[in-house]
């Protein structure tokens, strides 16, 4: 199973089922979930995160509705199709959200402009190289 990152964010004012939904939609896009791959099972993703699991019945449930998941019996939730980055509903209203709490909380710490884009650049080469080394390991077990 690829390594996710989920977040949830609380003050976000869009339901945490549908920041799940979103989240998946973005990894499918992007790439990082192709058909066929399997998403982290309902339990182990509700205490990751530590929302009710009820919350991620829904969120798969509203995924499988759309024909983005499937659900197998006993086996879990797998990919069933690839979607484009122009298919996530909201996406630049949503990153323009945590853009706007980004500059806002980086100006009441006091920090100039170019130590915020560092920052940002730091953890965009860092999730790139977690996503590059989970790559480079699962194929390398491949091969092995």
């Amino acid at each position: 199973m690829k390594p996710l990152f989920y977040q949830i964010d609380p003050h976000s004012g869009l339901p945490v089922y549908r920041q799940l939904m979103d989240q998946t939609k973005h990894y499918i896009a992007s790439g990082t979930l192709t058909r066929g791959d399997q998403l982290p099972s309902i339990r182990e993703l509700a205490t990751r995160l530590a929302v009710n699991p009820a919350t991620v019945v829904k969120a798969y449930s509203e995924l499988q509705n759309a024909g983005v998941i499937e659900m197998k019996q006993g086996k879990g939730a797998f990919v069933s199709m690839g979607i484009t980055k122009k298919q996530i509903p909201g996406r630049k209203v949503q990153m323009g959200r945590i853009a706007r709490q980004l500059v806002v909380e980086s100006q009441q710490l006091g920090m100039e402009l170019a130590e915020v884009q560092d920052l940002v650049e730091e953890e965009w080469i860092a999730l790139g190289q977690q996503k590059n080394t989970s790559k480079q390991m699962t194929e390398s077990s491949v091969r092995n």
